[in-house]
């Protein structure tokens, strides 16, 4: 969990030592005996766990040391381009991820155990809002002459045919939405995704060479049989778009009673303009949050026409309201309910105090049981009650139960897929099966990803579509599935960074090396190998334990300023919420970044080797993950340099 916002201004907690442990002890045992050890530093790189949260798989670390001005770009490249490509290598979507996206990396961060978390979110969207204004575009990779079907361009449709495109094989989009964006366009309000950035990030992908079919249904206006004799792949990114109803007797068919998506989809297509006067919505997570802080921007108009009500905006499809309505419109009572207390809501900590603050009622720990109707039989009220949690069901408490009056009802605890027209792909749940692989189990060629595998963040869908595409890349060309590794993200990779620096080592000739005892480059001029480097990124995250925390002093975290109305000025009220950092801002909180499995260069080990064994690599030949190196001459493995190492880089090995 991330630091709960009361604890974050708060004095430092760490300690390293217990009460009464003051002092090294005995130097002799520290120093002069330790070494019957054998051991001497080896420096090991781990995956961050940020990195290790992020359903992505982005090289986190990695863009936070090129903004921060660690990790050097190659030469002609300067580096708000290269943090914008190395971001970009998971995710194609940094001004959006960096916008909405629930962090869970910051959840993740190991600055939680000094002070409070990295804004890693602030950071990607100054990298992904720089990478707009400076035009910087992708790059397609050499033509393969195989064409991919991806049906659905919301982020995980989107983000398959980004990876394939770099892979150079041909993409088509089918969506039957006017436009593409899914969920990021139509389930999102557009003052949390403005539609100008989510057009620019759009476009960069579809400039690869996309092709798209727009209002286009497959299993409806195209068969799948057509689609597969078109296409060497086909990839079902079909998010989910049906809400779940309330489970409440006489739910079906109450005309005011609506899903949340249904209710978003109305509001960001442009045709609801207004909403009811009462409003309850019960969810508790991010679709909630957005239902209700819509409705209060919204507001209704009195006396309206029955042709002006909500629901036949919401459930029609097709019925808009006039714009002008908007100009006698008042501000609604917006009330949403949560099975959980709100310290436990599955929403975002700041959303729910943003909607609060907009004017929203809260009211948790309560279940829904019952709805009132009228003689017309629209809802006049939704009846809930006090509820405890036996394991995973609610439970109301007798005697608890209450009405909230409501003049439109909106259900937002989860959604389903539409899969007419595409019954064989139902796995029985409305969704469709995948394999580790994300391929479709028994349909070869086909490819799955996003909610339709199962609903969870934006996030989670384009890391899928990152695992998928190299699945389709291995099947297409009729190769067998790579084992994909424990800890399944974007990685730094130390020789390709050598390489970019014009750093890589030598060819290796047997012949020519003779005494192969040792690669220490300067004793044995071994510079066919990579001193004393162990990659474990692929097996193992680093924790906050295995880091010198004592390095760390209090720096507080450099928040983007935000635009929350008040409960006085909500209504009409649809400009931006989040101010993205500026560019000083942005390097200011990279800099609080740990840099957790990997060196940034700090000089500990080097000023604290009483052998003076540790030291820095030749300026000509450093680069990021090659900055100090040990000469074992003159090692006696006191480990001193493992133990004031603040990145856990460097472990004591190479010995019993």
């Amino acid at each position: 969990m991330a630091t709960p916002s009361s604890e974050m201004d708060s004095k430092l907690t760490f300690r390293k030592f217990n009460d009464g442990d003051h002092t090294w002890g005995s130097m002799h045992d520290k120093i002069f005996v330790e070494d019957t050890s054998y051991k001497c530093p080896t420096y090991v790189h781990k995956t961050p766990p940020c990195q290790g949260s992020c359903p992505s798989g982005e090289d986190i670390r990695g863009w936070l040391s090129i903004v921060r001005g660690q990790e050097h770009p190659p030469e002609g490249v300067d580096w708000q381009e290269y943090a914008f490509r190395r971001s970009t290598e998971a995710n194609p979507f940094p001004s959006m991820m960096g916008r909405v996206c629930p962090a869970p990396c910051q959840d993740g961060c190991n600055r939680n155990d000094v002070e409070d978390f990295v804004g890693i979110n602030s950071v990607e969207q100054f990298i992904g809002d720089t990478a707009i204004e400076n035009g910087y575009q992708f790059e397609s990779g050499s033509d393969t002459g195989k064409r991919v079907a991806i049906i659905g361009g919301g982020p995980g449709g989107m983000a398959a045919a980004y990876q394939l495109r770099r892979k150079g094989h041909g993409v088509t989009i089918y969506d039957d939405n006017e436009f593409l964006g899914g969920m990021m366009r139509y389930g999102i309000p557009g003052y949390r995704t403005p539609r100008d950035v989510l057009d620019s990030e759009i476009k960069r992908i579809i400039d690869m060479g996309v092709e798209t079919r727009m209002k286009t249904r497959v299993g409806k206006d195209v068969s799948m049989d057509e689609v597969e004799k078109e296409f060497d792949a086909v990839v079902w990114a079909l998010g989910c778009q049906s809400g779940r109803g309330l489970p409440v007797e006489g739910w079906e068919g109450t005309p005011n009673c609506v899903s949340g998506v249904a209710f978003l989809k109305a509001f960001n297509e442009g045709r609801m303009q207004v909403t009811a006067d009462r409003v309850v919505c019960v969810g508790g997570g991010d679709t909630s949050i957005d239902v209700v802080s819509v409705a209060r921007r919204l507001g209704n108009i009195q006396n309206e026409n029955p042709s002006d009500r909500p629901e036949l905006v919401v459930n029609d499809g097709f019925v808009a309201h006039d714009a002008a309505i908007t100009a006698a419109r008042q501000g609604s009572d917006v009330t949403l309910t949560s099975l959980f207390p709100t310290e436990q809501m599955t929403a975002a900590e700041h959303e729910v105090h943003d909607a609060l603050t907009e004017g929203v009622t809260i009211l948790d720990a309560v279940m829904p049981v019952a709805l009132t109707k009228d003689d017309d039989g629209r809802a006049t009220g939704l009846v809930i009650a006090d509820c405890k949690m036996d394991g995973a069901r609610p439970v109301p408490v007798e005697g608890t139960e209450r009405t909230l009056e409501a003049d439109l009802i909106v259900s937002a605890i989860g959604q389903g897929g539409e899969l007419s027209g595409l019954e064989s792909l139902d796995n029985g749940r409305g969704l469709i099966d995948a394999d580790k692989f994300y391929q479709v189990p028994g349909k070869a060629g086909h490819f799955v990803v996003g909610d339709i595998v199962r609903p969870h963040l934006l996030t989670t869908a384009i890391g899928q579509a990152s695992i998928a595409a190299d699945s389709i890349d291995h099947y297409l060309k009729h190769e067998e599935q790579k084992r994909r590794p424990k800890v399944d993200v974007h990685h730094f990779d130390l020789e390709e960074k050598l390489e970019e620096a014009h750093l890589a080592p030598e060819h290796y000739d047997p012949h020519a090396a003779g005494d192969l005892r040792g690669t220490a480059t300067e004793r044995s001029g071994a510079s066919f190998a990579i001193h004393n480097y162990e990659n474990r990124a692929m097996q193992e995250v680093i924790s906050a334990d295995e880091l010198f925390l004592g390095h760390f002093e209090y720096t507080p975290r450099v928040k983007r300023d935000e635009e929350v109305p008040d409960s006085a000025e909500v209504l009409g009220h649809f400009k931006e919420r989040l101010i993205g950092l500026k560019e000083d801002q942005a390097q200011e909180e990279s800099k609080r970044c740990m840099s957790c499995g990997l060196c940034f260069e700090c000089d500990n080990c080097v000023i604290f080797c009483p052998q003076d064994a540790v030291y820095r690599v030749k300026k000509n030949e450093a680069t990021t993950g090659r900055y100090v190196a040990t000469d074992y001459t003159r090692c006696i493995g006191c480990h001193i340099c493992s133990d004031v190492c603040p990145t856990g880089y460097i472990k004591m090995g190479l010995g019993e």
